[in-house]
């Protein structure tokens, strides 16, 4: 492809509508033009870069047995009232009605539509287990879409679903889908974590998120140092307290503490560390108030709350000041657990607690040595809260740190939460019914170029990895008007397309310094110049956009030595059997 003739509207400065740098350099860059909120039009450079991560998913499901299919993006409403989602998925589902005055939506996700297919299509064990897949445009109608392609309401995701005879199958296929995602966002040359996650709205027994490593990733995931044990905020587990001695238990008192309603605040009043202090806070959950205790310097992770409670995430929220009174009649800031009317909930971390404050339930007072059973009930007890970096792993007592993530495929084992509201049943060995036991696989496939970027940028614009750059070369003719310049050009151009290289030649008659700054800026991996040093030596340079080091060869060794960078670099993103 030459230039010239390329669809690429480069930017100079950072459109003001972006906000993360992925989004800054694919406008840039002249790979995505908005067409309204959180919809984008792919121009060639951004349709060439996906068209490479599509390759790479197709490649690795087939290798994984999956086949294709291409389901309807239009998905009618009595199939998602057939499984109860059409009201609980919430706004993101875009409703509308036809001119019959049908109800149907445009497809989020094809859980319904895919298990429709099966029901209709698989009628004994004789055909499991099957895995099939689609790469699709989806909608979700978002709130708050932004950040471009990380998290708009129409992108390109590849959703796959597998249904097997037995959970023994069902294990199998859950773990080569794992190992195919790997090998895909290897291939894709990312550094990329596999954490547990919360299954959400999908529903499920368990599942995992693959992050892309970033410092501006929007997720917050919980490493350890020592093990393979990883997981996002969500899941993140606490690890089991250990029991300590049960001490002499105090007498408690009740303590004046006038306007001290914040747990520093208390506890700078009391002279006392946070950690000896239960503080005790009020969720409306589905609308009904439930106290929360947990130790002072922790804070809830709202997702592992309400799957204690029973309810979605979307229906549960922290109650306001009326709210607190009304179900208590306590003012906020001095609310305690003992003599509370309204359900508790507590940490698990409070079992290894004693002789510690709470609130009195009574304005501008708390108590100092409660314990929870002598002065109040035990109440259900569950691992409630955020993991620090100061607590250990969970799998193996190592060191955890926090980092940054963006989530660019979640794998799903569904267990038989679609096959038995659908009625998707088959005839086992025996002859029985049995209800499909399913997984489903998600790659955002838009996301992954996006979160590509965030992890491989400088000042100059994208730094792309080679497997799922654009074009692996561009080509840049120094002097388009110096006839031997431009023949040695041509003459490369030509035999590197010949070879299967893919090759941008910039034949412009522009300025270097533009064409150098529109290479750094589209971020193809080699830039091959041909300029002054093939006059004065006959040889060209060759700078790699990954390290910026140039190589100067012979012209006549160009092609060999650009072969040679391309092999190296492939290498380093193979993904292993």
């Amino acid at each position: 492809m030459r230039f010239s003739q390329l669809l690429l509207p480069t930017l100079k400065e950072d459109p003001a509508e972006a906000e993360v740098i992925s989004h800054k350099l694919l406008l840039r860059g002249g790979f995505i033009r908005k067409l309204t909120s959180g919809v984008y039009s792919y121009l060639p450079l951004g349709l060439a870069a996906i068209r490479k991560v599509e390759r790479i998913v197709r490649e690795e499901m087939q290798r994984a047995g999956a086949q294709e299919v291409l389901l309807p993006m239009v998905q009618p409403a009595d199939l998602w009232q057939e499984s109860e989602r059409w009201t609980k998925y919430g706004p993101e589902l875009l409703r509308f009605t036809d001119r019959h005055q049908r109800e149907s939506c445009l497809g989020p996700t094809h859980e319904e539509v895919i298990t429709d297919l099966i029901r209709k299509t698989v009628h004994s064990y004789r055909n499991l287990p099957l895995n099939l897949y689609q790469i699709q445009t989806k909608f979700r109608d978002e709130i708050r879409p932004r950040f471009g392609l990380m998290r708009g309401r129409e992108f390109i995701m590849k959703d796959g679903y597998s249904f097997d005879a037995t959970n023994e199958g069902a294990n199998t296929t859950y773990q080569k889908m794992h190992e195919a995602y790997s090998r895909i966002f290897t291939r894709c040359g990312l550094a990329f974590r596999a954490v547990e996650a919360d299954t959400g709205t999908i529903g499920g027994s368990f599942s995992h998120e693959f992050m892309v490593l970033a410092a501006t990733g929007e997720d917050t995931i919980v490493v350890c140092q020592h093990c393979d044990y990883a997981a996002n905020m969500e899941k993140a587990r606490c690890q089991e307290p250990e029991p300590v001695a049960t001490p002499a238990l105090e007498a408690m008192t009740k303590v004046e503490t006038v306007g001290k309603k914040k747990v520093q605040a208390v506890c700078e009043f009391l002279q006392i560390p946070a950690e000896d202090l239960v503080k005790t806070l009020v969720y409306m959950a589905e609308d009904k108030p439930v106290a929360v205790l947990l130790r002072g310097d922790h804070e809830v992770q709202p997702v592992k709350l309400a799957n204690t409670l029973g309810v979605n995430t979307d229906h549960l929220r922290l109650a306001d000041d009326k709210e607190i009174f009304d179900a208590t009649g306590v003012p906020s800031g001095y609310l305690g657990p003992i003599g509370l009317k309204i359900p508790v909930v507590a940490d698990r971390e409070l079992t290894r607690m004693h002789n510690f404050v709470v609130g009195a339930n009574e304005k501008n007072f708390h108590l100092v040595n409660a314990n929870m059973g002598r002065d109040f009930p035990v109440p259900q007890v569950a691992d409630l809260r955020m993991v620090t970096e100061a607590d250990h792993c969970p799998a193996c007592g190592g060191a955890l740190t926090l980092t940054r993530g963006i989530e660019v495929g979640h794998i799903f084992k569904l267990g038989t939460k679609y096959s038995e509201s659908l009625k998707a049943t088959f005839l086992d060995a025996q002859g029985a019914e049995q209800p499909f036991i399913m997984g489903c696989y998600g790659i955002g496939v838009s996301r992954t170029i996006a979160a590509a970027i965030e992890q491989n940028h400088d000042k100059d614009g994208m730094i792309f990895p080679l497997p799922i750059a654009p074009f692996q070369v561009i080509l840049l003719n120094l002097s388009p008007k110096d006839a031997e310049i431009t023949a040695a050009s041509e003459g490369l151009y030509n035999e590197l397309t010949r070879l299967g290289i893919e090759v941008l030649l910039d034949d412009r008659d522009e300025r270097p310094g533009s064409k150098f700054k529109d290479a750094d800026l589209i971020g193809i991996p080699l830039r091959v110049m041909v300029g002054k040093s093939f006059s004065s030596e006959g040889a060209i340079e060759i700078r790699t956009r990954w390290d910026g080091e140039t190589h100067k060869v012979p012209h006549t060794e160009g092609v060999a030595a650009i072969r040679s960078l391309i092999a190296k670099e492939t290498q380093r993103f193979q993904a292993s059997n």
